[in-house]
């Protein structure tokens, strides 16, 4: 029975109690701990940054999945593998040189990730596919947490499933943005490998069952 990854998000766990969360999940079926990296130019809003990037897996034995919602990610790169991170996704809309990055990323011992943006089509990743490691589908528009799910992420899994099987590509495809006990059936369902969930999780009277129930799907 295939195990859907969760990658619980950090942005919606509490920044002035981060190692008693980081205890939370080592303790709980988490497979990866979501880390957005936010520049305010990007995206309006600014997360954290290297500061606390460099010290996570001083605390946290689960993998790290570095997401760059910033201008320039290729210059992180190394920074970025430094920090132990086992994934650092880019986002598409900000690479001008995008297949260049997917292969410094893997050079430097990381998986590579590419992110859409809900208003992107799977088309732009055609010609780079078969280099992906993984596929971050934005559900929701990106810079803050607790938004609305936008149901077109649905239908934009089930046609990225259908390019990857074409390409050969064996990317992974991950989905970020308003998943909960509604929206992460559907979207293991129409091919989804890796849940992104924060609120949800964060939340939860018992965020360590919630995780559990969420790796089952």
């Amino acid at each position: 029975m295939r195990k859907t990854i969760i990658s619980p998000s950090l942005l919606s766990a509490d920044f002035l109690n981060l190692t008693k969360d980081l205890e939370m999940l080592n303790d709980s079926s988490a497979d990866w701990v979501h880390v957005d990296m936010m520049d305010g130019v990007f995206v309006p809003n600014i997360s954290i940054g290297f500061p606390v990037l460099s010290n996570l897996k001083k605390v946290c034995n689960k993998e790290l999945d570095v997401h760059y919602m910033v201008v320039h990610p290729e210059q992180y790169i190394e920074r970025t593998a430094k920090a132990g991170a086992k994934v650092m996704t880019v986002h598409q809309e900000a690479c001008v040189h995008l297949h260049r990055t997917i292969s410094e990323i893997k050079t430097n011992g990381m998986m590579a990730g590419v992110a859409l943006n809900p208003s992107t089509p799977i088309s732009m990743l055609e010609d780079v596919i078969a280099d992906i490691d993984m596929v971050l589908l934005m559900s929701v528009n990106p810079g803050f947490g607790g938004q609305k799910f936008i149901e077109n992420t649905i239908n934009k899994t089930r046609r990225l499933k259908q390019l990857i099987k074409e390409s050969g590509s064996k990317a992974l495809i991950e989905v970020d943005g308003g998943v909960n006990a509604t929206t992460a059936p559907r979207l293991v369902g129409a091919g989804a490998d890796i849940l992104v969930s924060g609120s949800y999780i964060f939340k939860s009277p018992n965020p360590i069952k919630t995780i559990s129930e969420l790796n089952q799907l």
